[in-house]
């Protein structure tokens, strides 16, 4: 029963068949593909990077290692924990100073004040700005105000809650926000 011949027109379609019509932006599209892919393979154009205040940090040997070590992996555990102005929980959410004083409390059983002012005037070794150790409590201010503290993990990074709507997180002390706030550090661990 199979037709053998050559297709005829149809009335709804009379004369060979022709494809459908191609629509202007599918024209375009090998055109913007080279585009895109040619921007790819060009490196950006980038000015001068911004002098940090921060000093370039050298790493040094923490006093006490296990306990070092014991605060920096409690504080790594909590990346990701969202941030909550007042939060000093995991389940809770923490911003700075309840970040710090939880990971002290529970990881060395060091007890640090509520607050990022009254963690500032905690009595602690002070180290040099530029020679920090992992477990070092970093500070930062604006106008000689101090706003933040942090916690030094080591190369130039640390774990902090920055801000509303963000989680806690590893940043680098000398990057160019943190460079220019950099207000030096606490050692509690010795």
């Amino acid at each position: 029963m199979g037709h053998t011949g050559p297709v005829k027109a149809s009335a709804h379609y009379p004369g060979h068949p022709r494809p459908a019509p191609v629509p202007a932006w599918a024209r375009l599209l090998p055109l913007v593909l080279v585009l895109v892919l040619a921007a790819c393979g060009t490196a950006p154009k980038r000015g001068p990077a911004p002098a940090a205040a921060a000093p370039k940090v050298v790493d040094v040997a923490p006093e006490d290692p296990a306990r070092a070590n014991e605060v920096l992996m409690r504080a790594l555990g909590l990346v990701g924990t969202p941030y909550r102005y007042g939060g000093n929980t995991p389940s809770g959410g923490f911003d700075c100073s309840g970040l710090v004083g939880f990971v002290f409390l529970d990881a060395a059983r060091v007890y640090l004040p509520r607050t990022t002012k009254e963690i500032a005037r905690y009595k602690a070794r002070v180290p040099p700005d530029d020679r920090l150790a992992a477990g070092d409590l970093v500070l930062f201010a604006d106008k000689g105000n101090i706003f933040h503290v942090g916690i030094y993990v080591g190369e130039g990074r640390f774990v902090h809650a920055p801000s509303t709507g963000g989680t806690v997180r590893l940043d680098r002390i000398d990057g160019p926000y943190w460079g220019r706030h950099y207000a030096g550090a606490r050692r509690i661990l010795y």
